[in-house]
């Protein structure tokens, strides 16, 4: 045997092995793949009905307006070459870099209260900008967002108790609160004046010192958001395993369907996304291709894609109609179109 063929025969081995361990090895990405999406107008497990409305009639129509969501692989999963060549290869699924889906300056818990936080606004917003386009007044001020199991208010405060004066003072935004806790400490408690349940309430809270970003001050475990004053009440029951803001325009749509007679879909089911803000405007999100997925699944015939998603669906395969959704009031007008006339000319991207 040559020197040469000697010289293969140990370099070939040693380089499949290499490839081998390449094609396995852990790589920084993550992959996206269509959730499942769910009928808001429906029932529950429970067979309870999702959208629950007390002080106000209910007109429960046929037809289906479902959100939509999507699946990051697992924070700490990284994906390997031959993963990631499939999800790229797959139409209904997509590789992105793993700090996309998994911010390096969060945690797991981290993740998982900012979810419910964001899953939280998007349903009292939904809700305020639905009454308002029904001409309902709805006028805003500071609730809780999230209690963490672990800090000083668990058991004293819940999430939507409206903060209404600290010490004494009247609450006008969050930095009010913040700033209030951050004079106090063990032993001394902050006071605050809530509204639970349309009852008030005051509750004492002795801040315990926190390190928050390398940085200790005293904190009492919550986090705070926009809160509304509805006329009447309106929940939705939505599984809390299930965070993050994108639902807001389809619950929106949702809670108008339920609080006006006839079926708003024209007994048809339709789907879409997008977060919705305090104004009503529409923004973007991430993972509209497999939410489009998604919804063509579950039958979905019309699609609401935000604006600022457009140019994320140009040229998608899809036998959805999609529809550009800037407002909730323009997407509800362009609802009411289309299910008065399939071939209506809706705003599109």
């Amino acid at each position: 045997m040559t020197q040469r063929w000697i010289a293969f025969s140990v370099a070939a081995p040693l380089t499949f092995l290499l490839l081998v361990l390449a094609a396995f090895a852990p790589l920084p990405y993550s992959i996206y793949t269509p959730g499942p999406t769910f009928d808001i107008l429906a029932k529950d497990a429970n067979e309870a009905e999702i959208i629950q409305v007390a002080g106000h009639k209910t007109y429960r129509d046929d037809g289906q307006i479902r959100f939509t969501t999507v699946q990051s692989s697992p924070r700490g999963q990284k994906k390997s070459l031959f993963e990631a060549l499939g999800a790229w290869l797959d139409p209904d699924e997509a590789v992105v870099p793993y700090d996309i889906a998994h911010p390096p300056n969060q945690t797991a818990e981290d993740e998982e209260r900012d979810g419910a936080v964001s899953m939280i606004g998007s349903q009292d917003a939904a809700i305020a900008v639905a009454l308002r386009e029904l001409g309902y007044e709805v006028d805003t001020g500071i609730q809780v967002a999230f209690v963490d199991e672990e800090g000083a208010a668990f058991g004293d405060l819940r999430v939507r108790d409206k903060l209404l004066e600290v010490d004494g003072e009247p609450v006008r935004g969050s930095q009010d609160v913040v700033d209030a806790v951050e004079q106090h400490g063990p032993g001394d408690p902050v006071s605050l004046l809530i509204e639970r349940n349309r009852k008030k309430m005051t509750v004492e809270i002795e801040p315990v010192e926190t390190t928050v970003e390398g940085v200790k001050a005293p904190r009492i475990g919550i986090s705070l958001g926009i809160g509304y004053d509805f006329p009447f009440d309106v929940t939705l029951q939505v599984d809390p395993q299930i965070g993050g803001p994108s639902a807001g325009l389809m619950f929106s749509l949702a809670i108008y369907d339920t609080l006006t007679p006839g079926p708003l879909t024209d007994g048809e089911t339709v789907a879409g996304t997008g977060e919705l803000f305090d104004d009503g405007t529409v923004g973007p999100i991430g993972g509209i291709e497999q939410k489009i997925a998604g919804a063509e699944d579950a039958g979905a015939e019309l699609f609401f894609v935000p604006e600022a998603n457009c140019d994320d669906v140009e040229g998608l395969d899809t036998d959805l109609t999609l529809v550009k959704a800037t407002t909730m009031h323009e997407s509800l007008e362009a609802l009411e179109a289309w299910a008065d006339d399939r071939d209506a000319d809706l705003p599109s991207c």
